[in-house]
């Protein structure tokens, strides 16, 4: 009942489009559109040191610049509507929309722009950059992996990242029932996005 740190999974999924790709190109600068039905925010928080609450956040919009030549042009920005979560229990999904938690009448999302992305091995970034959430900004590091693109059936150009880190709910001013709802959010963002 106490999925607070599910927020946070959210944003720092928003990490994963900065990346840029490993294939070579003419380097010019790609756009691609977050697409909202193939990217998900995963989360999982503990629950009074018996189990855990695990749930995702589905909307999920924002816009990956690519450039293959020099990564540091690169960059994402990537919004999550915090009415979107979802932990498989309605009940617990409103508590978790109300003040006790995202109070997602004044925080409607979470946000992440990013400020710089570097290559750390092959297929492998490290992606730095502002995250808020819940009135608070904090500037992050999240390692993000290089999943694959190409074409889909539809002839749409695709690429996908893979994001996986955690964060403490506290820092954003989520504190209510600590510990009983944990304060480390394990979070994984996978996200797809579509050449414009």
């Amino acid at each position: 009942m106490k999925s607070l740190g599910t927020f946070v999974l959210i944003f720092f999924l928003s990490l994963v489009f900065c990346l840029p790709l490993t294939r070579a190109s003419s380097g010019d600068t790609e756009t691609y559109a977050v697409d909202p039905i193939h990217s998900t925010a995963f989360f999982k928080v503990g629950h009074y040191g018996f189990g855990f609450v695990t749930g995702s956040f589905t909307d999920i919009s924002g816009k990956i610049v690519v450039d293959r030549a020099r990564h540091t042009n690169s960059r994402v920005e990537i919004i999550i509507k915090t009415e979107s979560i979802d932990t498989n229990n309605s009940q617990r999904d409103e508590h978790l929309k109300s003040k006790d938690f995202f109070d997602v009448a004044q925080f409607s999302s979470m946000q992440f722009r990013s400020r710089s992305i570097k290559k750390s091995s092959t297929n492998l970034y490290e992606v730095t950059g502002d995250f808020t959430l819940h009135g608070r900004t904090k500037t992050l590091t999240v390692p993000v992996r290089f999943i694959g693109e190409g074409k889909d059936h539809y002839g749409a150009y695709r690429v996908g990242f893979e994001a996986k880190f955690a964060i403490q709910r506290s820092e954003y001013g989520m504190t209510k029932y600590i510990p009983a709802a944990g304060d480390r959010v394990e979070i994984i963002l996978v996200v797809e996005g579509i050449r414009q």
